[in-house]
């Protein structure tokens, strides 16, 4: 049952946790011998990390990738028991963060390892990971930095990381060259830590097979109902349904205009719906039907369903209010009121975001906080 709050918003989110659940399970199930985590930074992606956590530890996940040390303490009531790690590692003065939370560090250069030895020799041994870069050039230390730490006599016996793991450039590319290399040098590094567990596949790496998931598997995008692999079906459930209320319909003329820069022309006699949504929103300009240009973006827009048909976007999507186009749809079917998913069941999130030039990750972490959400339990 929906709150009236919820039958009655402008824009709403319809988040189903079941879906949720069911694509953790799946990305585990195909992580074979390995065990999966999940990934909840950003706010578990924009769906809300105070629902998305506790469904994921009810599903079976333990491990818990986070960005930084305050999305762990806020996460850490959520998950008592779970182990949380962070991958902005440990800096001076956030040290408190993580042995007041028990949230483990990822170590992601030679400075944050030696200022990770130091607060260890204050406050007692505490687990962290071992972060490599394999070919990605983003964070971690190189493989003959780690081949060499774990081969050095003199390393401290209070450093014993409970994960050495490494992040896949192209998983989503199963083709490309640069997985079999990043595979290749990241075995290096788990021989060298031989008997410390090891983690290299994100959701893309999953799919890439058995050889990819070590100990440990990373599945993030995946989880929400995201395409993980390029050009290829995408097999997870979809968890966000965004809507948005149609506040007005009216009647442009063949040869007339709409949105700014008259950016929509028409030609036939059309009926626009005006639409509670808006770059506020989260709903990006650059999925706009027409006056913006921008690199890769689908020429044709992005578009709603609305009545068992999908309408294209016209014009320019501003901050508050968006164009679509329901000519073609019964004239009586259409009333000020209506709901136009924006994406969920109906539309791709991957598709929308296509439109735009951008993926599904850049959309659910932007979705503003004008919408209402509900919460379902298999929507």
């Amino acid at each position: 049952m929906h709150s009236p709050e919820f039958l009655a918003a402008s824009n709403r989110l319809t988040i189903d946790l079941t879906a949720l659940a069911d694509n953790w399970r799946a990305m585990n199930e195909r992580s074979g011998k390995a065990r999966a985590a999940a990934v909840l930074k950003a706010d578990a992606y924009g769906i809300g990390v105070a629902h998305a956590a506790p469904t994921l530890y009810a599903a079976g996940a333990r491990d818990f990738f986070v960005a930084d040390a305050e999305e762990g303490a806020e996460l850490r009531p959520l998950l008592p028991d779970a182990r949380i790690y962070i991958l902005a590692g440990m800096w001076p003065g956030n040290e408190e963060l993580f042995f007041a939370n028990d949230l483990v560090p990822i170590i992601n250069s030679e400075e944050q390892l030696a200022g990770f030895m130091a607060a260890l020799s204050e406050r007692g041994d505490h687990p962290c990971v071992l972060h490599v870069d394999t070919g990605m050039n983003r964070l971690g230390l190189s493989v003959e930095e780690a081949v060499a730490l774990a081969h050095d006599p003199a390393r401290p016996a209070s450093f014993s990381p409970v994960l050495v793991m490494s992040h896949l450039a192209c998983g989503d590319d199963p083709k490309h060259p640069m997985n079999l290399y990043q595979l290749q040098r990241f075995r290096e590094v788990a021989a060298a830590f031989e008997g410390v567990p090891a983690s290299l596949a994100n959701s893309g790496g999953v799919f890439l097979g058995g050889d990819y998931h070590f100990d440990l598997t990373r599945p993030g995008i995946a989880v929400y109902g995201g395409e993980a692999v390029n050009d290829a079906v995408n097999p997870m459930k979809p968890v966000v349904t965004a809507e948005a209320r149609i506040l007005q319909l009216r009647t442009v003329p063949s040869g007339g205009t709409a949105s700014y820069g008259a950016s929509a022309r028409f030609t036939r006699d059309s009926r626009i719906a005006t639409v509670a949504i808006g770059y506020a929103d989260g709903y990006h300009r650059s999925v706009s039907g027409g006056g913006v240009t921008l690199r890769q973006a689908m020429p044709s827009g992005a578009f709603g369903f609305l009545h068992g048909r999908k309408v294209p976007h016209v014009g320019r999507v501003t901050m508050d209010l968006s164009l679509f186009d329901v000519t073609d749809l019964p004239e009586r079917a259409v009333r000020a009121g209506d709901y136009i998913e924006l994406f969920g069941r109906n539309v791709a999130i991957d598709d929308v975001a296509r439109a735009g030039g951008t993926i599904g990750y850049e959309l659910l972490t932007s979705l503003g906080h004008r919408y209402c959400r509900t919460y379902v339990c298999g929507a």
